[in-house]
């Protein structure tokens, strides 16, 4: 499914035991991924609205704190504009930005509240984002909806990434900002200034698409290449870039240092917190999602045949837990999965008998 334009959107939907993901690309690049698993807190999601209990009001940061009937806390930011709130009130509210590992949720007022605390609208779903994102048409499922999935999956575990032209960026997140550095790699040689400004140019473009795909968000800053930057041409192809992302981009003026800072707003938790913990560890959750995608891969490739898996204990667990009867209606009991306790964490390995 495409858009018309000068870039072609596409989407793409899988369904797979205990994962439902959806993935839009830009030029055939990932640029979004979504991710569900079954158990996901279905409050702690963009676009849930309803009427919450003002459970704290904090003066001194001009916020409170305001909760969802099974909800946890979230940080509603007050403005001159509302109307005074009182604790143990009632406020409607949407959910702006869900909460992550390390913060609260962030919520948007919308109304006074009346009656009990309810919810009064779900997030959409991953196929109405997906429709939302590329507006046009169903996206794509089957196997082609897999692969795409895998590549953004991979996309999201890099850091390092090539630039049309010649040159790279490295993505790195920090606790306070994501830095973005930019490389000139093969571009340079020739014109020094004109080759600076098109690895800046092509930095920002494909950071742009990196940053919505491993949702990173907040305080960006980028290390550019080169001196005497054109500030107005660099500060445009930013707008540009990013104009996805609003409202809420803020653009700052570079540097004497060649930094260019941006502030871009917050929707969804980082994806890799799906994929890897708090130590960089990988999560046996998503590393048993790859192990029953595999399983089915092969029970496609194999219709009779017996298959044998062999992953990590974590891994194990995760998937006798979550997804073992997922696979054996979709595959029949047909399959045995093995733990290795002198296997790395991440690595899986299926094969027919």
């Amino acid at each position: 499914m495409t858009t018309k334009g000068p870039s072609e959107r596409r989407a793409y939907l899988h369904k797979g035991v205990g994962e439902t993901v959806g993935v839009v690309t830009l030029d055939g690049r990932p640029e979004r991924l979504m991710v569900e698993w079954p158990g996901d807190d279905s409050l702690n999601a963009e676009g849930v609205r309803g009427v919450a209990r003002v459970r704290k009001i904090e003066k001194a940061f001009a916020s409170a704190f305001v909760q969802l009937p099974g909800g946890a806390d979230l940080l509603l930011p007050l403005r001159l504009d509302m109307p005074s709130l009182i604790e143990g009130g009632l406020v409607e509210i949407e959910v702006k930005t869900p909460s992550r590992a390390d913060k609260a949720g962030v919520a948007r007022f919308m109304a006074e509240g009346q009656g009990e605390p309810r919810i009064v609208a779900q997030a959409p779903t991953i196929e109405e984002r997906l429709r939302h994102a590329v507006k046009a048409g169903s996206p794509t499922t089957g196997d082609k909806a897999l692969l795409a999935v895998e590549a953004a999956e991979a996309d999201v575990l890099a850091t390092i990434f090539s630039l049309p032209g010649g040159g790279d960026i490295a993505v790195e997140p920090t606790r306070a900002l994501t830095a973005i550095d930019v490389d000139l790699g093969a571009r340079e040689g020739g014109d020094s200034k004109r080759a600076a400004r098109l690895a800046n140019m092509a930095a920002i473009n494909v950071a742009a698409r990196v940053l919505r795909l491993k949702g990173l968000a907040g305080i960006v800053v980028f290390d550019l290449v080169g001196r005497g930057h054109d500030a107005q041409a660099l500060t445009t192809a930013a707008r540009n870039a990013f104009a996805p992302d609003n409202p809420g981009v803020g653009i700052g003026a570079i540097s004497k240092f060649g930094t260019l800072e941006m502030i871009v707003p917050r929707r969804s938790p980082p994806i890799l917190e799906r994929m890897i913990g708090a130590q960089g560890e990988p999560n046996p959750r998503y590393v048993a999602r790859r192990l029953a995608r595999a399983l089915e891969r092969e029970g496609r490739a194999n219709p009779g045949g017996r298959l044998r898996a062999r992953c990590a204990p974590g891994a194990a667990q995760a998937f006798l837990a979550e997804l073992d009867e997922g696979v054996a209606e979709r595959l029949g009991r047909r399959f045995t999965v093995e733990a290795d306790s002198a296997w790395p964490a991440d690595r899986i390995e299926v094969h027919a008998e």
